[in-house]
């Protein structure tokens, strides 16, 4: 059964962390690992080490937990995250946070890098995710046995607009450039699409494509933890313009966008 997992995996962080009670819970994405270490750490853990746990298998996540002080708060951060297309379930890509929810965080951030489709964006632009669409996932996070939250949860507002609104004032305090906000759509991977994929994500809406952040919403959303998301945009997705993607420049744009997106979680964190 999940939950007895879920339970013998907090009991083994608690037990290794003294019980350390992180308030915000953070998932930093492809190329954005720098975060951690604005952390004051107190405890680090392998997930190599932690019962239950995936284990990161993409080169630029480096599959670390995190236990410390960002902006004066505790925090838990995961240092890479897992996909389902790493051939791992749904519930165990989510599982990391249903972990930080029993270890009480009240307010979960996402990071990823993803492909903007809006013509509008540029590569290393920024984009506070406002809305999603979950419908082309090839696996639901909540099918099976219902635990930790409602069985069928409302998810009109799945990001929080306080914090959105909160994140904005310090995009505009801080005259960061290139921040947008827009509709962030979740696809299994992990191939890239073809042009004609693009500009049929891009007509149901999307402004921007990845392969992460939707699962880990909507069990948050699931469990009442207010979320907000923010992407890198690492290359730009317009089928009449489309060129061959390179995974090292991808990283590049999330490096060189990351000190800004580093900003905005950390001013915002300290606003909350």
């Amino acid at each position: 059964m999940l939950i007895h997992k879920l339970e013998e995996t907090k009991a083994f962080i608690q037990k290794n962390t003294q019980n350390f009670e992180p308030k915000y819970g953070i998932i930093l994405g492809t190329g954005l690992g720098q975060l951690a270490e604005k952390i004051d750490v107190k405890y680090s853990l392998s997930y190599a080490d932690i019962p239950n746990f995936p284990v990161s298998t993409v080169e630029s996540h480096s599959g670390k937990l995190i236990f410390g002080i960002l902006s004066g708060k505790p925090v838990v951060c995961m240092q890479g995250r897992f996909h389902y297309y790493e051939g791992y379930s749904m519930q165990q890509v989510t599982l990391p946070v249903r972990i930080m929810k029993l270890l009480g965080i009240e307010r979960l951030f996402v990071s990823n890098a993803a492909g903007g489709m809006n013509p509008d964006y540029e590569e290393s632009d920024l984009m506070i995710i406002e809305d999603h669409i979950s419908l082309l996932l090839p696996e639901n996070p909540l099918t099976g046995a219902n635990i930790m939250g409602d069985r069928f949860p409302d998810m009109c507002e799945p990001y929080d607009a306080y914090m959105i609104s909160e994140a904005l004032k310090v995009v505009a305090e801080n005259n960061i450039q290139g921040v947008h906000k827009g509709v962030y759509i979740g696809v299994g991977g992990p191939q890239l699409e073809t042009k004609s994929e693009y500009r049929l994500l891009r007509n149901m809406g999307a402004d921007a494509v990845g392969m992460s952040t939707v699962p880990e919403v909507i069990v948050a959303v699931q469990m009442n933890i207010p979320v907000f998301a923010i992407s890198v945009i690492t290359d730009k997705c317009i089928p009449e313009t489309l060129q061959k993607a390179e995974i090292s420049k991808i990283i590049a744009a999330a490096y060189k966008a990351e000190p800004f997106m580093t900003l905005i979680i950390e001013k915002l964190i300290e606003r909350l």
